[in-house]
């Protein structure tokens, strides 16, 4: 999601700049970023360091002093992501899940406890006391069958090691969910058809499944800037998008959004409340809150966040108030990622509108039916078959209601 700029790490204001959101309500969705991977991976935007030489005991501690502060009070799902929160020492896990539940209350509340874990840091002991810690969905990330390709995506972790992580995720009460990468460079649509088949063989409640995509902020985008890195071919791409329907579909998993697929009834119900631009909390540093019309986050350096929290009980770097016309087009944007689409009405009382306005969305969405990328079905949006590997594009024509004068 789109928020202004950061300062670099190490340049941060020596407090926070901005008061923090008012504290959410009962039931909002909690997410925890815990930022510690065993190497920073080329292509992950996402703010993470690596985990030898840091404090972790200190990070997990204020973690939990943060949402002492913050945190909602039986939140309806939780979501520990990274980072790699698997790599975490036992006795820290305990640490964390058991202080978070008594703060929130999540293990009485929560519909859904999600961790993600990468295959060098799960393993049969870790994957049970998780599950024993309140998990219900383990999210594995293995990414990729082929060690080629995972050395290219700088991967800690061999094939085996991810399919050792499957088999442990198995062994508990837990549903698990796979994370793969399609459309690496070298990888042919039967490549990627093949390791997908294998990881389906281990019946997964979940799969995402997402082509390789170069984020501004990553190794990945010097390299491609320098002339050094080569993307796969779009029709490589979009049919490896195609296959990825017909393989998990043929393995029982229906698609829900985009790049997500699931058994009936393991849909995430946290990234649901995300698509439905919907109420949620973020803690950790680089994490993202949005309660209202107001969205608010930390720094994307683990120093400040760790100074801030532990001096003022909040670590709130920006903060800005969303328009509505601004808030109207992200929920279409995000709706439409979803195979159960957009009802206009919804989206505008999602917004903070009614009714009584002046409503651009269905207008844009019938020149986009015209042009074959949506279909209005009893009253919902979807895009098309045709829509569907175009969606980015037809993103930014929602995203830029909120820019209209």
């Amino acid at each position: 999601m789109p928020h202004p700029s950061v300062p670099a790490p190490g340049l941060a204001a020596p407090a926070p700049p901005e008061a923090p959101l008012p504290r959410a309500p009962a039931g909002t969705a909690l997410y925890v970023h815990v930022p510690f991977c065993v190497v920073k991976c080329p292509y992950c935007d996402f703010f993470s360091v690596e985990a030898e030489g840091q404090d972790l005991s200190g990070t997990v501690a204020a973690l939990l002093h943060e949402a002492r502060a913050r945190a909602p009070q039986a939140p309806k799902t939780v979501f520990i992501g990274g980072g790699t929160p698997s790599l975490l020492p036992e006795p820290l896990l305990v640490e964390l899940f058991d202080g978070l539940d008594g703060l929130t209350g999540f293990r009485s509340s929560a519909v859904e406890v999600t961790a993600e874990c990468n295959p060098e840091s799960l393993d049969r002991d870790k994957a049970r006391l998780l599950a024993q810690l309140g998990v219900t969905r383990l999210s594995v990330g293995v990414q990729s069958l082929n060690p080629d390709t995972l050395k290219f995506l700088g991967r800690a972790h061999e094939p085996e090691d991810a399919l050792r992580a499957l088999e442990a995720a198995r062994g508990t009460d837990a549903a698990v969910g796979a994370d793969m990468i399609y459309a690496c460079p070298g990888q042919s649509v039967e490549d990627w058809e093949d390791e997908l088949s294998r990881v389906l063989e281990f019946e997964p409640q979940h799969l995402s499944a997402y082509n390789l995509t170069i984020e501004e902020g990553t190794l990945f985008h010097v390299q491609r800037e320098r002339g050094e890195l080569m993307t796969a071919p779009e029709e490589v791409e979009l049919a490896c998008f195609e296959r990825t329907r017909e393989v998990a579909e043929a393995a029982g998993l229906g698609r829900y959004e985009i790049s997500n697929y699931a058994r009936p009834g393991h849909e995430c119900q946290h990234n649901l409340t995300y698509w439905a631009n919907g109420a949620y909390v973020g803690l950790g540093p680089g994490a993202v809150s949005k309660v209202g019309l107001a969205r608010a986050g930390n720094p994307r350096s683990l120093a400040p966040y760790l100074r801030w929290v532990q001096n003022d009980e909040h670590a709130t770097l920006w903060r800005e108030q969303l328009d509505p016309l601004h808030r109207l087009g992200e929920t279409w944007w995000l709706g439409l990622r979803r195979s159960a689409g957009v009802d206009p009405m919804e989206a505008l009382l999602a917004a903070g509108l009614d009714g009584a306005v002046d409503d651009p969305a269905p207008g844009l969405a019938q020149e986009l039916e015209q042009q074959g990328l949506l279909e209005n079905v009893d009253g919902r949006w979807h895009l098309t078959d045709r829509g569907w590997p175009l969606a980015d594009g037809v993103a930014r024509k929602f995203l830029a209601l909120g820019k209209q004068p």
